[in-house]
């Protein structure tokens, strides 16, 4: 009897450990160096990498520029996940190979993505090459410089939508197929229209999934780093391409490790929203 009630947590025992080794000590040091500066009696706590990060001249406009990308490109990509979801219900024929072309982008990894979209949009690219050929532009046209930034940021919006989207769209793919059948048939018995039953069944039902997508594409869009060193270099900076040229270009650990912690904190309150403010009953869980 006691083997059996021990058995589940010597199941998950090598994940903990797993868990342990390769996230929870790395990020205790990470905190602990952001919290130590360098002094006359050598380094000791203090929030003095804190005050240099935000004494940066880069930092208002790296929390500005984060904040822009995640406000925009995540309801952006929820709701063309949600719209490519629903299509996806009605496609008898071929339903696997065309969820599988809107995934090809999950393969891609940041750095690549970013570059395809730079050889698009660069002075030189594809995308003035044809703009000069339809008479629209003559000559390059500089879409990526510190003299368009609203170009700048949309060009970032679009690469990221692109090629991120398939994540959010597979989350919800899983959760369109855990919806009882019956519930639209018992909807066209009433005469429910389309917009009704999707806003009054299918929105409801998708509520975990939903919750679960927004988690997972928050965060990630608080940690974006290739894709905009890739579009915009030193002309856009975010909060994790500051940690990285405090870290590399800078020498300086403890600043760099203060940023971390800051995008830390700003996604763990991210995610408390969602997990406050999409609260399902635990029979829809």
């Amino acid at each position: 009897m006691r083997n059996t009630r021990l058995a589940p947590y010597l199941l998950i025992a090598p994940s903990l450990l797993f868990l342990a080794v390769l996230f929870l000590v790395p990020l205790v040091q990470t905190v602990a160096l952001a919290f130590q500066a360098d002094g006359p009696g050598g380094a000791a706590w203090s929030t003095a990498n804190f005050a240099r990060m935000a004494g940066d001249l880069n930092f208002a406009d790296a929390i500005i520029n984060t904040f822009e990308i995640v406000v925009i490109v995540v309801p952006l990509q929820l709701c063309l996940a949600l719209g490519m979801a629903m299509m996806l219900r009605h496609v008898q024929r071929g339903r696997d190979i065309v969820l599988w072309i809107w995934s090809i982008p999950l393969g891609i990894s940041d750095l690549a993505a970013g570059l395809v979209w730079l050889a698009i949009l660069t002075d030189q690219g594809y995308l003035n090459t044809v703009l000069n050929w339809l008479g629209v532009v003559k000559g390059p046209q500089s879409w990526l410089s510190y003299e368009t930034p609203i170009a700048l940021l949309a060009a970032i919006v679009v690469a990221e939508a692109w090629r991120a989207t398939a994540i959010v769209l597979v989350i919800l793919v899983a959760g369109v197929q855990l919806v009882p059948k019956e519930y639209g048939e018992a909807a066209d018995v009433f005469g429910a229209t389309p917009w009704q039953r999707f806003t009054k069944i299918m929105l409801p039902l998708l509520k975990p999934s939903i919750q679960t997508a927004l988690i997972l594409r928050t965060v990630l869009a608080f940690e974006m780093f290739a894709i905009v060193l890739s579009l915009g270099g030193r002309n856009f900076p975010v909060l994790v391409s500051e940690a990285f040229t405090w870290q590399y270009a800078n020498q300086n650990f403890g600043v760099a490790a203060a940023y971390a912690v800051v995008v830390m904190v700003i996604s763990l309150a991210a995610t408390l929203v969602y997990l406050l403010a999409l609260r399902t009953p635990p029979e829809q869980r």
